[in-house]
């Protein structure tokens, strides 16, 4: 990584146009050179907060191989700033780049909670697992200024509703007071991401995420207290971490993962785009053999949106990631199991405590 112009500390090196605006923005050669005459910084890169209010926080999941049925984000765009994250798209709806305005505009849902306690509180709600980060990490950084996360799991506590958790943040680790209350009850299941174990490739892949380290301390800090803790080696990118899995597999079991799962690196819309830009920039020498073997996944081009296709990928070198990840689950995951939740105490609990009549 030698390019001087290489933007430290973020994924994407710069936005994409907005497929949604009639306008694009540039920087030009003649405003840069004027910033450096003048001595002004034409970006800072500074991350922005920016609050919003939306009307409600639990979405339905419509993808039939997603996983999950419901889902709710506090925050949207991400400052880990992973140069892969399919999330990066819906910041376009919001009239923003996918780039970096992804990484460095982050919407915050301040009334997540309030909205979250009235999902819970309608009497046709029926119980069923509600994932916190179907889009975007719960715990990323700003997650320590706001602490929305937070305090929606005092209300899913509260109603002793079950309650899914994607991240790849030990910050969840601050929460563990929370957790193992309601792993108690049934009612917790994290999903943590490991996407490799060379903090090299961590620091240029997701350059504002918890080390590797941290993140497998993490584990087997949960697992430990009864939480169980499902490991998402994801995604798993040929060229760049494809030859991990077997110890991925053995990292996360040895700290006391019950399962794990993958899914297989698409580009989905602006994200061809930004990740050819970074990889080009960040790793040149590797860069046509990776996009090379990422297209043979999916039928000569970087994304397969089919359904049930899509994460899997086909060809023989997708077909040899699933052989290994399968060897992977019979050598270090068998017999293991990840629970299902408990949806029986909502009704009891729904009015906000235990009714006694």
């Amino acid at each position: 990584m030698n390019d001087d112009s290489y933007l430290k500390g973020r994924g994407a090196q710069r936005n994409t146009n907005n497929k949604f605006s009639a306008y694009s923005n540039e920087f030009r050669d003649d405003f840069l050179e004027f910033c450096h005459l003048e001595g002004e910084i034409a970006d800072d890169n500074k991350t922005q907060y920016i609050p919003i209010f939306p009307k409600t926080i639990v979405n339905k999941v419509t993808s039939p191989d997603v996983g999950m049925n419901y889902s709710m984000n506090m925050y949207q765009g991400c400052e880990h700033g992973c140069i892969y994250c399919y999330a990066r798209n819906a910041h376009e709806f919001w009239g923003y780049s996918a780039g970096l305005d992804f990484e460095r505009k982050i919407l915050v849902k301040q009334d997540a909670p309030v909205l979250l306690e009235a999902k819970l509180k309608s009497k046709s709600w029926k119980a069923e697992t509600i994932v916190m980060s179907g889009n975007t990490d719960c715990y990323q950084p700003a997650e320590r200024k706001f602490e929305l996360t937070r305090k929606c799991l005092e209300i899913f506590l509260k109603y002793r509703h079950p309650v899914g958790i994607i991240t790849k943040n030990a910050l969840i680790l601050r929460d563990l007071d929370i957790l193992k209350e309601l792993s108690a009850h049934g009612l917790i299941g994290v999903n943590i991401s490991v996407t490799s174990l060379s903090e090299e490739t961590r620091r240029m892949v997701e350059p504002r995420t918890t080390t590797i380290k941290k993140r497998l301390e993490a584990i087997g800090v949960l697992s430990a207290a009864g939480i169980p803790v499902n490991a998402m080696l994801a995604p798993i990118i040929p060229g760049i971490n494809s030859h991990e899995i077997l110890k991925l597999a053995k990292a996360v079991s040895d700290q006391g993962a019950v399962s794990m799962a993958f899914t297989l690196v698409r580009l989905n819309g602006a994200i061809g785009e930004i990740f050819t830009d970074w990889i080009r920039k960040a790793l040149p020498e590797k860069a046509d053999k990776v996009l090379h073997q990422i297209s043979e996944c999916h039928g000569g081009s970087l994304n397969d949106s089919r359904f049930g296709i899509r994460k899997k990928g086909q060809g023989k070198i997708a077909s040899q990631i699933h052989d290994m990840f399968d060897l992977a689950k019979r050598m270090y995951f068998k017999d293991k199991k990840f629970p299902t939740l408990n949806t029986g105490l909502y009704e009891t609990y729904r009015d906000g405590q235990l009714k006694l009549f």
